[in-house]
């Protein structure tokens, strides 16, 4: 098991790009929306400054003649000007390193860790994982697997500029409300700003957030699972979001919320410990059996089972 230098929430996802969308008209804005200032930076430094946790690779894909700063990341132009959703998604799947890609906007100021990281560990068994909130898919918070690169290409030449044309023809994963609010109650993964009032709201709503936050000190871990746990929710790795001082038993009773599956098989009905026959262990060097260990920020929490060899 590797160390926790090497395993921490803070890694970069081994098989995965992010790309950011950012060339489209901003015409309701008045301005370029990726270039607005949000938390004294522009916005789609913020972004890349939260996706870094996440991605090794970050593709900003840009209109052909638009300028962006120098970010750290790959930027790539579109070859064709306002080709929709569709186009962006394209050109960065064609320029990702990775076979997987996490696909948003540029006006998504509240991206969640934990929801990413759970909607990356359901892309085992689909091409495109995608969610739903008020009753709409939301393509643009969604993983593709860059396979379906040539069926996107063929709705470009036919004019389909919507990714949902897409999904009845791949395999793909619809992830409910119901999961969605496990690691986001509010949606605020999915407000993104039209309009100079959609600005103002989500700064408004940003300042709110970081007051909310400051004053409960959160930290973030990642939970991986083996064995029989894995199985189960066909899950391999979670981001997760708990209060300082939060211990074990905490970070059981959140993972028991995120993957209700695990109760009773691997969590105890009471959501606070494993059941007989799993082993936790943490950062890849202590095997912890005391619920009231006191878990840190970046920590790396392994979940075993007996038939996985821990």
């Amino acid at each position: 098991m590797e160390n926790s230098q090497a395993a921490n929430s803070t890694e970069a996802m081994a098989n995965a790009t992010a790309i950011i969308l950012a060339g489209g008209k901003s015409s309701r804005m008045g301005k370029p929306k990726a270039l607005l200032l949000f938390d004294a930076e522009p916005l789609i430094s913020h972004i890349i400054r939260k996706l870094r946790q996440l991605f090794s690779q970050i593709i900003v894909v840009a209109a052909p003649e638009q300028e962006i700063p120098p970010l750290g990341v790959a930027i790539i132009h579109d070859e064709v000007s306002y080709q929709g959703p569709v186009g962006g998604i394209c050109y960065g799947l064609r320029a990702a390193h990775e076979p997987i890609c996490f696909v948003t906007s540029c006006d998504a100021p509240f991206l969640n860790l934990s929801l990413i990281s759970y909607l990356l560990s359901q892309i085992s068994e689909y091409d495109v994982v995608v969610p739903t909130w008020e009753e709409r898919l939301q393509p643009l918070h969604a993983v593709y697997r860059s396979s379906v690169l040539p069926i996107l290409q063929g709705q470009l030449e036919r004019k389909e500029l919507r990714p949902i044309f897409l999904y009845d023809k791949v395999r793909t994963r619809k992830v409910s409300l119901d999961e969605i609010r496990r690691f986001d109650p509010e949606g605020l993964s999915f407000l993104n700003m039209n309009t100079p009032e959609d600005y103002e709201t989500a700064l408004r709503r940003w300042q709110e957030v970081q007051e909310s936050h400051d004053s409960e000190n959160f930290i973030t871990c990642t939970v991986e699972l083996f064995g029989v746990a894995r199985l189960v929710t066909k899950t391999s790795k979670v981001t997760l979001i708990l209060r300082q001082g939060a211990t074990l038993s905490d970070l059981y009773s959140t993972v028991a919320a995120t993957l209700p599956a695990l109760i009773g098989q691997v969590i105890d009905p009471q959501g606070n410990n494993l059941t007989p026959g799993h082993a936790c262990n943490i950062n890849g060097k202590d095997f912890v059996r005391d619920p009231n260990v006191k878990i840190h920020a970046g920590d790396s929490v392994f979940i075993i089972s007996a038939d996985a060899g821990g």
